[in-house]
């Protein structure tokens, strides 16, 4: 509750600065609550909204005193509702890193931190979450900057996202409809073009496009927002998942700093918490992995109906971004920075036409032949999804991509392929629909697999490819041979099999050859990499 005095937020910032240097000198920790050495000073660090004191292995954060529209942090019990929020959200994905929410109590000697039993009949002056400190070097955003951030990192982040998101309830009536949904961007456009310099007209006029996009293209779209609210797409997210976000910690990603002040900015819908790392990568210039991150969590969650939503998320993302910099710094460098957002905004908005039509590619090969591999990387180079047969195969018996045992369930029987090919159909034409390039991973041995897939293609207007990877038989018995030791795919493909798809394949005529690229998946002479650049730069040519 607010005190009944108007609240000084100058005043409040003083005296915050002053407890936060006190608690900074030796003594200022109580016995019986752990952070560092005795005597040795903590590193501080200030965000726009806390203030943080790092010791070797122990955090402690502090929330400045602050109202504004989206936080208010302006009274002592204000700050504690949000540390407690903290501290429960963000168990939820790192429960051994956030450990307990301390009191500041007033002492002789100056401001304390106490363990709860320890603080005093006075009423605290403060609250602090206390948590285990990650090593900043190993942050996703640190990774990137630094080059380091590669698929691995990336596969085993959309493994965390898609875990998360799936382990959530749906949220209860009243959070993320359509116009609280739309308020959202809208507001924060308003905020963003309060803090840009007016005299910055270009930024001014980029701001005012995005507004005008923001505002027609989430018209558009306010019927899907409202289909996803009812059918349970909205969840209690992190709400905050940008890359500074994350850190690699005993080899897995760790997810923390969930936001914790607004509970209408976390109640959302799981694209639009997708879409704030996807719009981090573009950020680092990594839109391959941006894409990459996308396609895999999207497929998890069965969601690939999301993707009319990720590029307005991402326009929304960016600009938040965008106001975060000018907030924590007004001057030249906050300027460039949050330029530099409304630039990517704009981008991601996809305000101008894009070079060529989203393309329809198809792969084709026996088990064993790198379409996988391939069509990951070719779905990162166009800047797409990639749809697994083998992943959709079993979704429609209810089984995860890493169950085994699908023959004896007639996975593969010849209703069962008919089903999944027609599966593949309806997600790639939404894929297309909503403008996103689509590689579907299959083997396409059948004609009709084929011809049913570059009819859709020619339906909706898009270019289409049919991409036949091939390599010797003793290449693919091999390959076939680690992948079942692995057991870590979704193929239940062994080298037994292949003799079997080569008695019935049936292979591109002469009539399929104007659209047909066959690809050497183990030639040492141009490696297929290499071919797959110079091919995605001609696709790409208008």
């Amino acid at each position: 509750m607010r005190d009944p005095q108007p609240f000084d937020e100058a005043a409040a910032l003083r005296a915050h600065a002053a407890r936060v240097h006190a608690l900074s000198r030796p003594g200022a920790v109580a016995p019986g609550v752990t952070l560092a050495p005795a005597g040795r000073p903590p590193q501080r660090i200030e965000t726009h909204l806390s203030t943080l004191l790092l010791w070797p292995e122990r955090v402690l954060k502090l929330k400045k005193p602050l109202c504004r529209s989206f936080v208010d942090f302006s009274t002592a019990a204000l700050r504690e509702a949000a540390c407690r929020h903290e501290l429960r959200l963000n168990r939820r994905t790192a429960p051994q890193d956030y450990l307990d929410v301390l009191p500041v109590v007033q002492t002789p000697d100056g401001p304390r931190i106490t363990g709860a039993s320890l603080a005093n009949s006075d009423p605290p002056l403060d609250w602090a979450v206390l948590m285990r400190r990650f090593d900043p070097q190993q942050g996703f955003d640190h990774l990137a900057a630094t080059g380091r951030l590669h698929t691995g990192h990336i596969d085993a982040l959309a493994q965390q996202i898609a875990q998360f998101h799936q382990a959530l309830p749906p949220a209860p009536a009243g959070w993320g409809d359509t116009e609280t949904t739309r308020h959202w961007p809208r507001d924060n456009l308003r905020e963003l073009a309060a803090l840009l310099p007016a005299h910055d007209m270009a930024a001014q006029a980029d701001l005012a496009r995005l507004a005008a996009w923001t505002e027609a293209r989430g018209a558009a779209l306010a019927p899907l927002i409202g289909q996803r609210r009812a059918a349970g797409r909205v969840r209690e997210c992190h709400g905050d998942l940008h890359l500074g976000n994350v850190v690699w910690s005993e080899d897995a990603p760790l997810i923390f700093d969930a936001l914790e002040f607004n509970e209408a900015l976390r109640q959302i819908d799981t694209v639009g918490e997708l879409a704030f790392a996807f719009m981090d990568l573009h950020a680092h210039g990594l839109p391959r992995l941006a894409w990459r991150l996308a396609s895999a969590v999207l497929e998890a969650e069965d969601d690939i109906a999301a993707l009319p939503l990720l590029g307005w998320w991402a326009a929304y993302r960016a600009a938040v971004r965008a106001k975060v910099a000018l907030l924590a710094d007004g001057g030249p460098e906050g300027q460039a920075r949050a330029r530099q957002l409304l630039a990517l905004a704009l981008r991601l908005a996809d305000l101008a036409p894009a070079p060529a039509p989203p393309r329809l590619v198809l792969m084709m090969g026996l088990s064993g032949s790198g379409k996988s591999r391939v069509a990951a990387a070719l779905a990162e180079g166009l800047g797409g999804v990639r749809l697994r047969s083998d992943v959709e195969r079993k979704r429609l018996f209810g089984l995860s991509p890493q169950a085994r045992g699908g023959a004896a369930l007639g996975l593969y029987a010849p209703e069962a392929g008919q089903r999944t090919y027609a599966r593949l159909q309806a997600l790639a034409e939404a894929a297309l629909a909503a403008g996103v390039p689509v590689v579907v991973d299959a083997a396409s041995l059948r004609r009709a697999e084929r011809d049913a897939m570059r009819a859709l293609a020619a339906r909706l207007g898009r270019p289409f490819t049919l991409l036949l990877c091939h390599a010797p038989e003793a290449v693919l018995r091999q390959r076939l041979a680690e992948r079942q030791a692995r057991g870590d795919d979704a193929s239940d493909a062994g080298p037994d099999l292949l003799a079997t798809q080569a008695g019935w394949a049936e292979w591109p005529g002469a009539d399929e050859a104007a659209d047909t690229w066959r690809l050497d998946t183990a030639t040492d002479t141009v490696p297929w990499p290499q071919a797959l650049e110079a091919w995605l730069a001609q696709a790409a040519a208008p």
